[in-house]
């Protein structure tokens, strides 16, 4: 439906298709549109869809025929594994993007929402980042190979909207954390990591927890449940091919960061900084004006969501094999 505006509105009964409804972001998103009374597609085959199979990407969308689509899919992970998987990270994010973004154009749906990463900017942008900061500049080099495949993605919507007129939109998190994240330890980002790593030196009375770089970095952080409202709202509030940042307007050192994590646990060791290990971008802060002018902001605090994330923490450490 196009409203007043001129534009799209979803109704409760269009058909919505999450592209990566298995991973965090996706399963915050799926949740957020049920509770709302919105029709989820086909969730069951959507689980186990694989992405990288562009047959099997096309079958799904001409049986299931969605008329939104949120793309949020892809492999992610922290600085180990931007050095460790570069080709990993590009190749498959490379694959969903395309696959999904040009199923979505030849099934006709009426929009869609493409969920990029902070790691597209340039690692010296001026602070806090604003949208057309974006390609001006080298990426952080730690990592690279999978900034270069978000922008991909964030292009080819843009692509597809100039040369056929699609409406395909794109937003840019913070860094992303909450219930249901990937606490591995070769996986994991920061704020993950470091709820792993303190859960198990509170349990086995270690005095310290190590923590890569110099802890002087400062990133800002936003709610897994923040972030999939503010998809739903940029979905019926916004249109046009240019990005719009999702941001908290919190950012914090690493080192803040730590404290904070240490509270949540009740972990009383100190936290040691290995200098030797890369910070990644030394200021990484969003700049939200344009989604808050349009009437959107976070509403968790850091505080609060560390709480939350690790109680949810606690419920799953036997089905994660956690450390203890």
């Amino acid at each position: 439906m196009i409203g007043a505006c001129g534009i799209c509105v979803m109704n409760k009964s269009d058909k919505i298709f999450v592209a990566g409804a298995d991973n965090f972001v996706g399963d915050a998103l799926t949740t957020q549109l049920l509770s709302q009374g919105y029709t989820v597609v086909n969730q069951d085959e959507q689980a186990n869809l694989d992405l990288t199979d562009a047959r099997r990407v096309d079958k799904f969308f001409s049986d299931s025929k969605p008329d939104y689509v949120f793309l949020v899919a892809g492999d992610s992970g922290g600085i180990a594994a931007n050095i460790n998987s570069p080709a990993q990270l590009m190749q498959n994010n490379l694959q969903i993007n395309s696959n999904v973004i040009s199923s979505a154009y030849r099934s006709k749906v009426t929009k869609l929402l493409y969920l990029a990463s902070s790691c597209v900017y340039p690692a010296q942008s001026p602070q806090p980042i604003k949208e057309e900061y974006l390609l001006n500049g080298p990426l952080e080099p730690t990592n690279e190979a999978y900034a270069v495949a978000k922008i991909a993605g964030l292009k080819l919507c843009q692509a597809f909207s100039q040369q056929y007129g699609a409406d395909f939109i794109c937003a840019i998190p913070a860094n992303i954390y909450g219930p249901g994240d990937d606490f591995s330890p070769e996986e994991s980002h920061v704020i993950p990591g470091l709820l792993n790593r303190m859960h198990a030196a509170k349990n086995s009375s270690a005095d310290a927890v190590e923590v890569w770089g110099t802890g002087k970095v400062r990133r800002e952080f936003i709610y897994v449940d923040d972030l999939a409202q503010g998809c739903i709202f940029l979905m019926q509030r916004n249109n046009g091919p240019s990005p719009v940042n999702v941001g908290s307007g919190q950012a914090v050192s690493i080192a803040e960061l730590a404290e904070l994590v240490k509270k949540a646990v009740d972990y009383s060791g100190q936290v040691n900084y290995d200098t030797t290990r890369p910070d990644g971008m030394p200021l990484k802060v969003l700049d939200s004006s344009k989604v808050s002018e349009l009437g959107w902001q976070a509403k968790t605090s850091l505080e609060n969501g560390l709480a939350k994330t690790y109680s949810w923490y606690l419920d799953h450490a036997h089905d994660l094999q956690l450390k203890s």
